[in-house]
């Protein structure tokens, strides 16, 4: 899944709206700094970013942050980068990690945080360059995963799987009990990908030097005996019936209720769409609980995430807005910029500042999530986050594996080669 895919269909899963905002500079106000905030348009963003500016705001007399947006997509990404080479940044900016934001040159255009050890080392990993860490965490962490109706698991009998082999197992039980075991919304096709997305950690754990040779065009999906896995075990389910009858015609909604409802015991989804069943299902997200997409060695499983953005300094802001502007992103990485965004919006996914805590009151679901991540080793980035190299037809190769019409081999193959298109075009080395 593309970056920009992952970031639609967050979006749809947020209900983000859209607002308008300016695009100008901040000034001094008086004795004391005003500093400007870019983030992007969506109803998430916009929400934490305000409460954010409110409450640093209020907590330091002497510096006012004023919260500015931009369009979310190719549009918002190309505002970025434009500012960032005209030296017209705003004074502090929200903006992907990963391999989107080393297309930003970090080393040039931003400049290093002051105290990277405060972060999950998957969110460091993902906001570093040359050995340096860029940003500091907004929002909390998404998971390619498996939501699952705790209902539905105690009246087959079965308990969360940490293998892939249990994991066949236990849907045989379901199937028997009556429940679709596996739920799948190929009408929406990006909800296709997640067995191979949401696999990436197994892929890693088997094979620890996947993306940098995947990178360099040393290793493939088709080649790779761990990577391949992800495609045929899509095909798996499908073969052996697991799949809801509907699958092909079925979107998101129907999936998050029939997961609500327990007439389908698992849903194998994007973490975010828990801000949906929570916003649908109210009474019934106590009974949903998350796991990670098991893998064939119970030791070695965790949860592939996607870490949260980041917010960054560009190298435009200097003098007192710089130390001011410094004062702001060691708040927001804190645990008091944690509550401060908990409080703007509901969070649904853990956060990556260390020593941060949900709360009490968030879904069982995210409460899974915080096990992993609190685990050493039980989670790794998605390989979105470690590799530019992607292609945009995954999701309907997936539709065409998971529906039995293409081969596991077929489409890893075929992956394969839509993924060199675009790395020829980055003009990577080795392609």
């Amino acid at each position: 899944m593309r970056p920009h895919i992952i970031v639609a269909a967050l979006t749809v899963l947020a209900l983000s709206g859209c607002s308008a905002g300016s695009l100008g500079s901040s000034e001094d106000d008086g004795d004391g700094v005003t500093l400007s905030f870019l983030v992007d348009n969506s109803e998430t963003n916009s929400k934490i970013a305000e409460g954010l500016a409110k409450d640093f705001t209020a907590a330091n007399p002497g510096i006012t942050v004023k919260v500015e947006v931009r369009p979310q997509g190719t549009e918002g990404d190309n505002i970025v980068k434009t500012r960032l080479s005209t030296g017209d940044m705003t004074d502090v900016f929200q903006y992907n990690s990963g391999s989107l934001l080393q297309a930003l040159a970090p080393d040039k255009n931003l400049v290093p945080v002051d105290d990277p050890g405060a972060f999950d080392e998957n969110f460091s990993t993902s906001v570093t360059s040359n050995g340096k860490v860029y940003g500091v965490p907004f929002g909390g962490y998404n998971a390619g995963a498996i939501l699952y109706n705790k209902a539905a698991f105690a009246k087959a009998g079965v308990s969360v799987p940490a293998t892939w082999a249990d994991f066949m197992a236990n849907n045989a039980k379901l199937k028997a009990a009556g429940v679709a075991p596996v739920i799948q919304t190929y009408q929406e096709t990006w909800t296709s990908q997640l067995f191979v997305l949401g696999d990436f950690h197994n892929v890693s754990a088997a094979e620890p030097g996947f993306a940098d040779a995947y990178t360099r065009n040393q290793t493939k999906y088709a080649t790779s005996p761990a990577a391949v896995k992800g495609f045929q075990r899509l095909r798996q389910v499908h073969d052996a019936g697991y799949q809801n009858k509907d699958f092909a015609s079925a979107k998101l909604d129907d999936g998050i209720r029939m997961l609500a409802e327990g007439t389908g015991a698992q849903y194998p989804i994007l973490s975010g769409s828990i801000a949906q069943l929570t916003a649908n299902f109210a009474d019934k997200a106590k009974d949903i609980g998350l796991f990670a997409i098991p893998g064939d060695d119970a030791a070695k499983n965790g949860l592939t995430v996607w870490a949260p953005a980041g917010v960054y300094l560009p190298a435009s802001t200097e003098g007192a807005k710089l130390d001011a502007a410094k004062k702001f992103l060691a708040f927001i990485g804190s645990a008091a910029g944690c509550d401060s965004q908990s409080q703007a919006y509901p969070p649904t996914g853990p956060y990556a500042v260390k020593g941060c805590t949900l709360p009490a009151d968030v879904p069982q679901a995210v409460k899974d999530m915080q096990t992993y991540i609190d685990k050493p080793g039980a989670s790794s980035l998605a390989l979105e986050f470690l590799s530019p190299v992607k292609g945009p037809a995954l999701e309907q190769i997936c539709v065409e594996v998971g529906s039995g019409i293409r081969t596991p081999e077929a489409g890893a193959k075929l992956y394969d080669e839509d993924v060199k298109k675009q790395a020829q075009q980055l003009g990577l080395d080795g392609w």
